[in-house]
Order: C-alpha cells, then sequence, then structure tokens
C-alpha cells in the first residue's frame, strides 16, 4: 500500500457484480468461485452497460479486467455486449476475488448469526471468519494489482465484488486505514460502477441492489 494514488495512470472504472443466487437466499458467499446471477443481477448488469455506454460511447478503448468468480464474469458479459468489446479479451485475476469466508462460506447469514452473532457490522463491513481472510490479505493483494497495473496505458473496467471493492477503492482514494485493518470507502448497491482518477472517486452508475456484502 506504498503507492501514492496520485501516480496511477489512467481512469479506473470500478463495478460491483449483480445480485446472485446466493445473494438471494442470503446466504455468505465469500471467493465460492460461481454463484450465478439472479434475473435481478442480470437487470442490473443491463443497466451498468448500458450507463457505460452512455459515459463511453462504443468500442471504447478499455482494458477490462474482473475477478476470477463466474458472477463477476457474468456481469461483464453483459457489460462488454453493451461497449461492443469481446468478452474475451478480457484480462481474469484472483486478487480481485472477494474476502475469503472460510468455515461460513457458503453458509446461510441466520445460521451463523445464531451460533456467533452478528457477522455484518453497522458500516455493512462482513466480520472475519475465524479460518477466513482479514482485511489486511485484502489490502495487500488488491495493492499487489495496483502496482502491477499502475503504469498501463489507457482505461481500465474492473468487475470485483462488495467487500474488496470497498477495500481497493479504500487503497485508490488514500482513504485512513479503518479499524477493519485496512482503508475502506462506504458500501455500493450491487450494480454500482465509479470512476476513479489520481485518487478521486465519481459515481457513474448507483445500482439497485443490496447495499451491505
Amino acid at each position: 500500500m506504498t503507492m501514492s494514488p496520485f501516480e496511477r495512470r489512467g481512469r479506473d472504472f470500478v463495478a460491483r457484480h449483480g445480485e446472485t443466487v446466493f445473494n438471494a437466499a442470503r446466504r455468505l458467499q465469500g471467493d465460492a468461485p460461481h454463484t450465478p446471477l439472479t434475473r435481478a443481477g442480470f437487470a442490473q448488469a443491463e443497466e451498468m452497460g448500458r450507463a457505460l455506454r452512455d459515459y463511453l460511447g462504443p468500442k471504447p478503448k478499455l482494458t477490462m479486467w474482473a475477478s476470477s468468480a463466474g458472477r463477476a464474469l457474468q456481469t461483464l458479459a453483459i457489460i462488454a455486449e453493451h461497449l461492443e468489446l469481446d468478452w474475451h479479451d478480457a484480462r481474469h485475476d484472483d486478487r480481485l476475488i472477494e474476502i475469503g469466508m472460510g468455515a461460513w462460506g457458503g453458509r446461510y447469514y441466520a445460521d451463523v448469526i445464531g451460533e456467533v452473532g452478528p457477522v455484518v457490522d453497522e458500516r455493512g463491513l462482513l466480520r472475519c471468519a475465524p479460518d477466513g481472510e482479514r482485511y489486511e490479505a485484502i489490502a495487500a493483494r488488491v495493492s499487489g494489482w495496483l502496482g502491477d497495473t499502475q503504469d498501463d496505458d489507457g482505461d481500465r473496467l474492473v468487475i470485483m465484488h462488495g467487500i474488496s471493492s470497498r477495500v481497493m477503492r479504500g487503497v485508490m482514494t488514500g482513504a485512513p486505514v479503518d479499524p477493519c485493518g485496512a482503508p475502506v470507502l462506504p458500501a455500493h448497491p450491487q450494480g454500482t460502477v465509479t470512476m476513479i482518477e489520481r485518487g478521486r472517486e465519481t459515481v457513474v452508475h448507483l445500482g439497485t441492489g443490496y447495499a451491505p456484502a
């Protein structure tokens, strides 16, 4: 996290994937590799695609990046079609995946809450599972991705997740380290796209999905 956000070249359009079957069922999703989008999730991806087309026009000079999770790749497929870009040109990186939830992953929120108490705080941040990923580790991996892409030419579209995007947005804007152990920005609903340029964030499209993790 030593990189200055003001040294980064180009603009980053950071998007949170659309609603999934796990979201709808209120199950802890974490770094699950494939949890399909719901119809609402596809509709949110359509909205993101239209908003980005209005903002950037067709066939923008844009490097597409996505978490390797299926829900991020599905969301990107819809957006890429709106932008008239080839989904197959997208780059995938595991450093963009969601927080790992350990043994809590895949379980219903209600069941875990019944055992250990609240798992989402008042800010919408997930409590770390005993064997799960810590926020410091998320900050380290997204910072690694930012460092590797810092000098790339042109803009980037990055499809990722609720918690990991909050940490990455925090790193990119120079937010202070939160008590959770990493810089974080406020939650955005699923289907939201923001643009970060030289450490400043602008909302391009506010999604209609559920805001907390």
